[in-house]
């Protein structure tokens, strides 16, 4: 599979080398709106440089593509691509807004390519451990989902594109919340309400929020908290999933936020408290496993995990809670 990369920012330098490596994958040209930076990662991932996306999404000596640009170029950059013939992973949020992100899940059906969605966070080791443990049935059925994902931010940070609302669609729920709207979905299935309440604590991003919190509901009555923070002044993941029989947690993603550790208890009245711990130590290996799985469905012809139709809910859930936080009620789903 020979893949472009369009963007050369962060997400381009963290998703190259599993492309690189990859056996079953070339990695061809790395592209960015300006020379230089895409230059500088093409040269270290052994590669050719290019300027601009359109040569890149139109090319016809490419099988795929990823998108990491800023949001507001991915509907328009993977509609190209995939009417060009070629499967696409675009990074999260899959689009700026719903109706951008449905257009692309039709043009894919259309043109019957694979449209991957990059929540790399299902492939973090802890959260694959979490999932196994919880099909195997290990704490019963689930009673509730508590996640708390937050970071502190930098100095300018409110001059970054990040804070732009023309590029962005949506404040920190958006931006890193919506990993955590992803995993609830992954593991609870389809929500039925939802209420929020968003602030802004510190930085002077509005109309965009530097906080949001929300609880989403299903229709049994499971409730999912999750809070998005960009005042988390220590870089903080905590992921937990209570059942009848016991709980399952999943906190640190490495790095700034600390070992990650997948950890096991189980409901019991009457003996000493046990829980079965693994740490998971070493690089983030959560882009090479996206990167592996999407591989296996374009080999298989198969919907990835983490699909452009994931990408969609996820941002329906998003909207939603900005919906239920700007109304001041519970919205529907």
């Amino acid at each position: 599979m020979r893949v472009g990369i369009i963007g050369a920012g962060l997400q381009g330098r963290r998703r190259a080398p599993p492309v690189r490596d990859f056996p079953d994958t070339e990695l061809v040209v790395i592209s960015a709106a300006n020379l230089e930076p895409a230059k500088e990662l093409a040269d270290r991932m052994g590669c050719v440089a290019a300027v601009g996306w359109e040569p890149v999404a139109g090319s016809d000596d490419l099988d795929a593509v990823l998108v990491c640009t800023p949001p507001h170029l991915h509907a328009a950059i993977s509609i190209a691509a995939m009417k060009a013939g070629k499967h696409v992973l675009c990074e999260k949020p899959l689009a700026r807004t719903v109706k951008e992100a449905q257009e692309m899940l039709t043009v894919a059906r259309e043109t019957g390519r694979i449209l991957k969605c990059g929540f790399n966070h299902r492939h973090h080791p802890g959260i694959q451990q979490a999932r196994q443990w919880f099909d195997q049935g290990a704490i019963g059925e689930a009673s509730f989902l508590r996640c708390r994902y937050g970071i502190g931010g930098r100095p300018g940070y409110e001059k970054e594109w990040r804070a732009d609302p023309a590029i962005v669609g949506g404040g920190q729920f958006m931006e890193q919340g919506i990993h955590a709207v992803d995993l609830a979905r992954w593991f609870l299935g389809d929500f039925a309400s939802v209420s929020c309440f968003t602030a802004n604590a510190f930085w002077k991003i509005e109309p965009l929020e530097d906080n949001a919190f929300a609880l989403y509901q299903t229709r049994q009555g499971v409730v999912a908290s999750i809070h998005s923070s960009l005042t988390q002044w220590k870089n903080l993941f905590s992921f937990e999933l209570y059942g009848r029989d016991g709980y399952i947690a999943v906190d640190g993603l490495g790095g700034g936020y600390g070992v990650e550790r997948a950890v096991l208890g189980k409901r019991d009245f009457t003996a000493p408290f046990g829980e079965k711990v693994i740490e998971f130590r070493g690089e983030d290996r959560s882009w090479l496993e996206e990167w592996k799985e999407f591989v296996a469905a374009v080999q298989e012809g198969r919907e990835p995990v983490g699909s452009g139709e994931d990408g969609l809910e996820a941002l329906r859930l998003v909207f939603a809670a900005y919906e239920a936080a700007k109304d001041k009620q519970v919205v529907g789903l």
